[in-house]
Protein backbone atom coordinates (compact mmCIF):
# COMPACT_ATOMS: atom_id res chain seq x y z
CA UNK A 1 0.00 0.00 0.00
CA UNK A 2 2.82 2.10 1.11
CA UNK A 3 4.62 1.75 -2.66
CA UNK A 4 0.83 2.44 -4.48
CA UNK A 5 0.91 5.63 -2.41
CA UNK A 6 4.20 6.61 -3.45
CA UNK A 7 3.93 6.33 -7.27
CA UNK A 8 0.26 8.40 -7.10
CA UNK A 9 2.40 11.41 -5.18
CA UNK A 10 5.47 10.91 -7.22
CA UNK A 11 3.56 11.37 -10.52
CA UNK A 12 1.97 14.56 -9.25
CA UNK A 13 4.31 16.67 -7.76
CA UNK A 14 7.14 18.49 -8.94
CA UNK A 15 9.68 17.62 -6.72
CA UNK A 16 9.15 13.61 -6.02
CA UNK A 17 12.50 13.54 -4.43
CA UNK A 18 10.49 14.91 -1.34
CA UNK A 19 7.98 12.48 -0.95
CA UNK A 20 7.85 10.71 2.24
CA UNK A 21 5.68 8.25 3.33
CA UNK A 22 5.10 7.30 7.05
CA UNK A 23 2.98 4.12 7.94
CA UNK A 24 1.81 3.41 11.53
CA UNK A 25 -0.87 1.51 13.11
CA UNK A 26 -3.67 2.88 15.45
CA UNK A 27 -6.13 0.55 16.48
CA UNK A 28 -8.36 -0.85 13.65
CA UNK A 29 -6.84 1.37 10.58
CA UNK A 30 -3.71 1.74 9.54
CA UNK A 31 -2.26 5.26 8.85
CA UNK A 32 -0.39 6.92 6.37
CA UNK A 33 1.34 10.13 6.31
CA UNK A 34 2.03 11.81 2.88
CA UNK A 35 5.24 14.24 3.69
CA UNK A 36 5.72 16.34 0.01
CA UNK A 37 7.32 20.06 -0.27
CA UNK A 38 4.99 23.25 0.75
CA UNK A 39 5.33 23.95 -3.31
CA UNK A 40 3.74 20.83 -4.11
CA UNK A 41 0.59 20.70 -1.47
CA UNK A 42 -2.05 22.26 -3.91
CA UNK A 43 -0.88 19.75 -6.77
CA UNK A 44 -2.00 17.18 -4.31
CA UNK A 45 -4.75 18.37 -2.77
CA UNK A 46 -6.49 19.80 -5.92
CA UNK A 47 -9.06 22.49 -6.47
CA UNK A 48 -11.44 21.78 -3.54
CA UNK A 49 -9.74 18.76 -2.44
CA UNK A 50 -10.53 16.31 -5.62
CA UNK A 51 -7.58 15.01 -5.76
CA UNK A 52 -6.87 14.34 -2.47
CA UNK A 53 -10.79 12.74 -2.34
CA UNK A 54 -9.65 10.54 -5.27
CA UNK A 55 -6.80 9.42 -3.68
CA UNK A 56 -8.05 7.88 -0.12
CA UNK A 57 -11.19 6.07 -2.57
CA UNK A 58 -8.23 4.62 -4.48
CA UNK A 59 -6.24 3.39 -1.29
CA UNK A 60 -10.20 2.29 0.18
CA UNK A 61 -10.89 0.24 -2.80
CA UNK A 62 -7.43 -1.74 -2.71
CA UNK A 63 -7.28 -1.69 1.19
CA UNK A 64 -10.82 -3.88 0.71
CA UNK A 65 -9.46 -7.27 1.70
CA UNK A 66 -7.50 -5.86 4.80
CA UNK A 67 -9.46 -5.86 7.63
CA UNK A 68 -8.37 -2.27 8.69
CA UNK A 69 -9.97 0.82 7.64
CA UNK A 70 -6.90 3.32 6.01
CA UNK A 71 -6.00 6.66 6.40
CA UNK A 72 -4.08 8.82 4.34
CA UNK A 73 -3.22 12.67 5.96
CA UNK A 74 -1.11 14.49 3.57
CA UNK A 75 1.27 17.00 5.50
CA UNK A 76 3.84 19.25 4.30
CA UNK A 77 7.48 18.78 4.73
CA UNK A 78 9.01 21.61 6.81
Amino acid sequence: MKEFIEVMAKALVENPDQVIIEESEVEDRLVYRLNVAPEDMGRVIGHQGRIAKAMRTMLKAAGGRTKKRIQLDIVDSI
